[in-house]
C-alpha cells in the first residue's frame, strides 16, 4: 500500500522537547497544542515520504492505563489512534511500562500485513531495533525522526540511527509550532496558586462548638511539628490553617454571609463522601426534605444532552479541578426547572447536598483526578472542585436573591 504511517513515542517526543525548551525532561514544564502538533506531524510525514497518511499512532503511558484528558482529546482526532501503556512511580520518578512492546508489536504487524509502504518512527529507544529490522525485511521504508537534542548530541540509540533508511531532525523551530515552555520565576516548578474561594472555605469562621471541638482535637494530637518539617507542594494552605481547618462536621455549621443559619440536628454528622451525606446517630433525623429533593444533574439531563456533554468533556474541558467544578455547576444550573433550588443551595454554603456532591466527585474522576490509591480524590483537589462549583453557583444565586428582595 502506498501510504505512510507515523508511530509516536509521546514520552520521547515531549520529554526531549521539554529538555530542549525548558532545560529538563519533565513534561510538566511545557504546554502542548495537541491539535497543532498532530497537524504538523501529518503534513511533515506526507511531505517527507511523498505518500498520503493512513494513520498516526500515539503511544503513551498513563497511571493504571486510564486515559488522561490529553489522551481523550487525541483519540477523537481524525486519523489518530492512542495506545496506552502503564505509568508507574519508582524511587520518586515516573516510568513507562509496556509502551516499547506495544510499538514493536504494532510496527511488525503493520509491516507483515503490508498496510503501508513507509513508516515514520518518532522515538529514541533501541528496544525498537528488532521491529525496525523486521519492517525493512517486509519491504517497508523506515524513516526515523529525532527531536533536536539540547546539548547538540544524539538523544537516540545509535543502533536505531544506523538501521534507519531515512533520518530527520525535528528542530527547535518545528517543535515550537505546537510546544511552549512554561514561564517560571526562578523555581523548577510554578508554586501552587491558592484560589480565593478555597481560602474562603478554609478560613470561614467556625461556630463556637466547632472551635471548642477543634481545640480538643489539637490538644489530643499534641504540639504541632516544628516549622519546616515536611512541607510539600499543595500543602501551604492547609499548613497555614493547622489546627483550624474545618472538618466536615464543622462545615455543616457554617452559613453564607446574609443567609439564614442552616437548621440541622445537632447530633447529625456530615460526611463529604460520594455515597453518604447526613449520617444519623440514634434519635437523629435525616437530611432535610427540601435538600434531599434537589435534582441531580443526571435527572436533569436528556440523552441528547448527555451525548453533547461527553463531546465537550473530550474536546474542550481540561483536567483542572476548579474548571471541572465550574463545568458541572454550569450544566446543573442551566437545566434547572425550579430556580428556587438555587436559593436553597446558596443557604447551604459551603456544604453541597450529598447526592449532588457525590455526582460531582464521580464526574471529576473521569478527568483522572484520582490519587490512584484506593480511588480517592486528593484532598486539595476536592476543595478545588467544590470551590469551582460554588464560584459558578455564586453569581446566579446572588442575582436571584437581589431580585427577590426588590
Amino acid at each position: 500500500m502506498d501510504r505512510c504511517i507515523v508511530l509516536v513515542d509521546a514520552g520521547y517526543l515531549l520529554g526531549a522537547a521539554a529538555s530542549l525548551l525548558a532545560g529538563e525532561p519533565s513534561r510538566s514544564r511545557i504546554t502542548v497544542d495537541h491539535t497543532a502538533l498532530i497537524q504538523a506531524l501529518r503534513e511533515r510525514a506526507e511531505s517527507e515520504t511523498e505518500r498520503p497518511l493512513l494513520r498516526i499512532y500515539w503511544f503513551d503511558g498513563a497511571p493504571d492505563r486510564v486515559p488522561q484528558p490529553e489522551h481523550r482529546r487525541l483519540r477523537v482526532m481524525p486519523r489518530v489512534t492512542v495506545r496506552l501503556g502503564a505509568l508507574t512511580r519508582s524511587d520518586g520518578r515516573w516510568a513507562q511500562k509496556g509502551v516499547d512492546a506495544a510499538m514493536h508489536a504494532e510496527l511488525t504487524e503493520l509491516a507483515r500485513n503490508r498496510a503501508c509502504s513507509d513508516v515514520v518512527l518518532v522515538t529514541g529507544d533501541g528496544d525498537l531495533l528488532p521491529g525496525m529490522m523486521a519492517a525493512k525485511e517486509h519491504g517497508v521504508a523506515v524513516h526515523l525522526w529525532a527531536v533536536q537534542a539540547a546539548d547538540g548530541d544524539y538523544n537516540q540509540s545509535e543502533d536505531l540511527v544506523a538501521e534507519a533508511d531515512e533520518r530527520r531532525v525535528l528542530d527547535r523551530a518545528w517543535i515550537t509550532q505546537a510546544v511552549r515552555a512554561k514561564e517560571l520565576t526562578g523555581v523548577c516548578a510554578p508554586p501552587p496558586v491558592p484560589r480565593p474561594e478555597i481560602a474562603a472555605i478554609l478560613s470561614a469562621p467556625l461556630p463556637e462548638s466547632a472551635l471548642s471541638a477543634t481545640a480538643e482535637r489539637a490538644a489530643e494530637q499534641g504540639p504541632p511539628p516544628e516549622a519546616g518539617a515536611g512541607t510539600g507542594n499543595g500543602t501551604q494552605e492547609r499548613a497555614a490553617a493547622k489546627g483550624g481547618v474545618p472538618t466536615p462536621k464543622d462545615l455543616a455549621g457554617l452559613r453564607a454571609p446574609g443567609a439564614q443559619p442552616v437548621q440541622h440536628p445537632a447530633t447529625a454528622t456530615l460526611r463529604w463522601s460520594s455515597d453518604k451525606g447526613w449520617v444519623d446517630r440514634p434519635g437523629a433525623v435525616a437530611e432535610p426534605p427540601e435538600v434531599a429533593s434537589m435534582p441531580t444533574l443526571a435527572q436533569l439531563t436528556t440523552a441528547e444532552q448527555r451525548w453533547a456533554d461527553r463531546e465537550e468533556d473530550i474536546t474542550t474541558v481540561g483536567g483542572d479541578p476548579y474548571e471541572v467544578g465550574q463545568v458541572f455547576a454550569r450544566r446543573w444550573m442551566s437545566r434547572l426547572g425550579d430556580q428556587g433550588h438555587l436559593q436553597k443551595l446558596s443557604q447551604l454554603y459551603p456544604r453541597i447536598p450529598h447526592r449532588i456532591d457525590g455526582e460531582l466527585l464521580r464526574y471529576a474522576a473521569r478527568f483522572g483526578l484520582l490519587a490512584h490509591k484506593d480511588d480517592q480524590i486528593d484532598e486539595h483537589d476536592r476543595y478545588a472542585i467544590r470551590a469551582g462549583f460554588w464560584r459558578e453557583i455564586d453569581v446566579p444565586a446572588a442575582a436571584e436573591s437581589a431580585s427577590a428582595g426588590e
